[in-house]
């Protein structure tokens, strides 16, 4: 539910945006002629335009502009839009005076790109709201851990979602308890869905009722399904081995699809990317000379594909185990030291999409104390991955066990999503956060 409503959202602001775009160009172009411009006018403008609004999207996409995240925080907008607009307006300089075009619009691109970032403005921030905005259902949320109550939580502090807790249980002791205190639940508040933690045993003993229910037009809803819509993560607690059964098993036409295009992908990209890098090496070779005249590089080894060892290659950053180089501190910060990994990419040690691979030692630590951490194991890990772009707490250079069972939870999500798209969303997240020095 919460799933669809946000890709609803999504596709609504995208159609919105576009419908912006095309308002912009008649209006800036009816500013710059003083007066509404004819077919033809406009129809040789679009035609180099439409390009450009192909690419505004992708920037906004790559903005975090589609974002649940900016859907449920108004106050990041303006921000995003500002350095989207900004990347916009260069690279729509660099088309027109450096692609073969038929027209010059020196004039009409500076009022185009003032028109065009008062429309988004008014789109996004007044229109979009009120457009969204709709009456939430009353719900009933059934469950006992800690995520239970981290969905109660997010749901009844936003407007979007659609629908608005008014009651939380906890599962009584015996089946027949549990389906008396749901029923009069529903009757005392009037609810129309009840969202439950289908993975309780007591609540999975209920299923029958839940069914009857759906009869009476009231909506069943799974919160473990319901928190990866809100949260982008798998919640722990529900994850057993039911849960790994039914959602890390592969089609095996779907999946071989994936896995060969996938493989396809690492290679056209890492190939040119990896040639395109060599420019930097002997910059890099000279920097780390000067410095402190070690070796170039360096390899550790890191357990991949099916708990696999492989060694990863990095441009060497430390001088020994504890410190890292004046150089080196450089080439973290510009991830310079990670280019040598395309290289990975193409032996197939590792993908440019994936979990993050471990190292040995930690590794071990992690299986133990960790539920289901070799899980993780079953693909193969990545340059940039799901945990990397949407986890704040990456543990680094040291043992952090709660903060890695936190990021299993975005691994696992990608592990039972991962699609092209998903990749896509990545890779574009991926390029933001490092030209915004975030890095991944």
């Amino acid at each position: 539910m919460i799933h669809t409503k946000g890709s609803i959202y999504t596709a609504i602001l995208l159609v919105g945006d576009l419908v912006a775009y095309l308002f912009s160009l008649i209006i800036a172009l009816a500013i710059r002629y003083g007066e509404m411009p004819g077919r033809a006018l406009i129809y040789v403008h679009l035609s180099s335009f439409a390009i450009l609004f192909i690419v505004f999207i992708i920037i906004n996409f790559s903005a975090g502009l589609y974002n649940k995240r900016s859907l449920l925080s108004p106050n990041r907008i303006p921000g995003l839009l500002v350095r989207s607009q900004a990347i916009a307006v260069l690279i729509s300089v660099a088309f027109f005076y450096f692609m073969p075009t038929s027209i010059t619009p020196k004039a009409n691109l500076f009022i185009y790109a003032v028109v065009s970032t008062l429309l988004l403005a008014l789109w996004r921030l007044v229109i979009f709201p009120v457009v969204s905005s709709a009456r939430s259902q009353r719900a009933v949320l059934v469950g006992t851990n800690g995520e239970i109550q981290d969905l109660f939580d997010e749901i009844n502090t936003r407007s979007r979602y659609g629908i608005k807790f008014v009651e939380k249980l906890e599962p009584a002791a015996t089946t027949e308890a549990v389906v008396a205190e749901i029923g009069e639940a529903v009757r005392r508040t009037g609810a129309a869905v009840i969202v439950v933690d289908l993975h309780n045993k007591m609540v999975e003993s209920a299923i029958p009722f839940l069914y009857s229910l759906i009869f009476s037009g009231i909506q069943v809803i799974d919160a473990g399904k319901l928190y990866e819509g809100v949260f982008d993560r798998v919640p722990l607690s529900m994850v057993g081995e039911r849960w790994l059964v039914e959602n890390t098993g592969t089609s095996a036409v779907g999946r071989l699809v994936y896995d060969v295009v996938k493989r396809a992908i690492d290679i056209i990209f890492a190939g040119i990317l990896g040639i395109v890098s060599l420019v930097f090496y002997p910059f890099v070779y000279w920097a780390i000379r000067v410095d402190d005249k070690g070796p170039l590089f360096f390899s550790q080894d890191r357990i991949g594909k099916n708990g696999k060892l492989i060694k990863i290659i990095k441009f060497r950053t430390m001088s020994d185990e504890t410190h890292v180089t004046r150089v080196g501190k450089f080439l973290r910060f510009t991830r310079i030291d990670e280019l040598p990994q395309l290289w990975n990419v193409l032996r197939a040690d590792i993908s440019l999409i994936g979990p993050r691979p471990e190292k040995p030692s930690y590794a071990a630590i992690y299986e133990k104390e960790v539920p289901y951490y070799n899980v993780r194991h079953l693909i193969q890990p990545g340059l940039s991955g799901w945990a990397q772009i949407y986890h704040a707490t990456h543990p680094h250079h040291t043992v952090a066990v709660n903060d890695t069972r936190d990021k299993l939870s975005y691994d696992l999500y990608y592990v039972k999503h991962r699609s092209f798209l998903l990749d896509l969303k990545i890779a574009l997240q991926t390029f933001r956060a490092l030209m915004s020095k975030r890095g991944v």
